[in-house]
């Protein structure tokens, strides 16, 4: 009788949902593990299933993944899986893009309005039972450069056109007439003094690490506001604070800050002129399960020989459009 496939799952202590792995585990050898037990899991394992898309343990068990061939990580982003060694490998690895991008998008979307209603403080004012009329700004024609050109900045820039916004995009390259973006450029310097406001989704890469630095924060506009809903660090934290601090930009919007998470007492907590969640813009209700079944569909995809969604180029870092 042929010996199944292995299947290694490691999960932050929760978890994936047992009917929603059925397709997995009828036809496969699976072992949950959390961090601690990830080499034992490994051994002889076909199959690696990243639950736990924040570990670090995958690099020093790297040893024991002497059959693997796929691993699939549960988000979008896979720098903190890429390494050296398994990117020289030939282990394919899959992400679960497509899964939070309606979520993200409105978490964009919802902070914009945030900015542009200050909502922050009507509640002030609120609490403090004081009535005070007040004017608020307009988000339709707003200016956006979408900085980051895969799903998660199409679903935005479709969700802000919809709502009257003049969206651009920033990507490795040059596209006129794009269906989504309009126009995509590729010089952040040229781009950011037309921008009222900067969303940042673009992937953690050797190109995009440190890219809002002091040099980019002095080309935004005054009153501009910067949401990050990528990575924290594509921002130079110490720089992002000097601009808020001096006035070279009105606000920013973190769902992703470095270093993760924010220490106490970091002068991000106190400005103002910050909103701050813990990165949590795409985790809506359900999400867990969401991620367990584009895992399992993939499966099914890979025990039959198919070819497999999400592909990552590891050179690149994400998945190419």
């Amino acid at each position: 009788m042929k010996e199944g496939p292995k299947v290694a799952v490691l999960h932050d202590g929760t978890r994936p949902d047992a009917q929603l792995m059925r397709p997995v585990t009828m036809r496969a050898e699976v072992r949950y593990t959390v961090a601690d037990g990830l080499a034992e899991a490994l051994r002889g394992a076909d199959v690696l299933f990243v639950d736990d898309f924040r570990t670090t343990a995958i690099p020093a068990a790297w040893f024991a993944a002497d059959r693997l061939s796929w691993l699939h990580v549960g988000a979008t982003g896979v720098d903190a899986v890429l390494f050296d060694e398994l990117i020289a490998s030939d282990v394919i690895v899959t992400n679960t893009r497509g899964v939070f991008d309606s979520a993200i998008a409105e978490y964009v979307l919802a902070q914009i309005l945030n900015f542009a209603k200050d909502l922050p403080e009507s509640l002030r004012l609120q609490r403090e039972h004081i009535w005070r009329h007040r004017e608020s700004e307009r988000i339709a024609d707003a200016s956006v450069l979408i900085v980051g050109t895969g799903s998660i900045g199409r679903a935005t820039a479709r969700l802000l056109r919809a709502v009257g916004m003049r969206v651009r995009g920033l990507g490795r390259r040059a596209r006129e007439d794009d269906p989504d973006f309009g126009t995509v450029a590729t010089d952040l310097y040229a781009e950011l003094p037309a921008a009222d406001y900067v969303v940042a989704v673009a992937p953690l890469t050797p190109q995009t690490r440190n890219m809002f630095d002091s040099r980019a924060f002095t080309n935004f506009t005054p009153h501009a506001r910067f949401i990050n809903v990528g990575r924290g660090e594509s921002v130079v934290t110490d720089d992002l604070v000097t601009a808020l601090r001096t006035g070279l930009l009105a606000g920013a919007a973190l769902d992703v800050v470095d270093p993760e998470p924010l220490p106490h007492g970091h002068a991000l907590w106190d400005l103002p002129n910050v909103h701050l969640t813990p990165h949590n813009s795409g985790d809506f209700a359900g999400w867990r399960r969401e991620i367990t079944a584009a895992f399992a569909a993939n499966f099914r995809k890979w025990i039959d020989g198919r070819p497999l969604d999400n592909v990552v180029d590891k050179r690149l870092g994400y998945v190419p459009a």
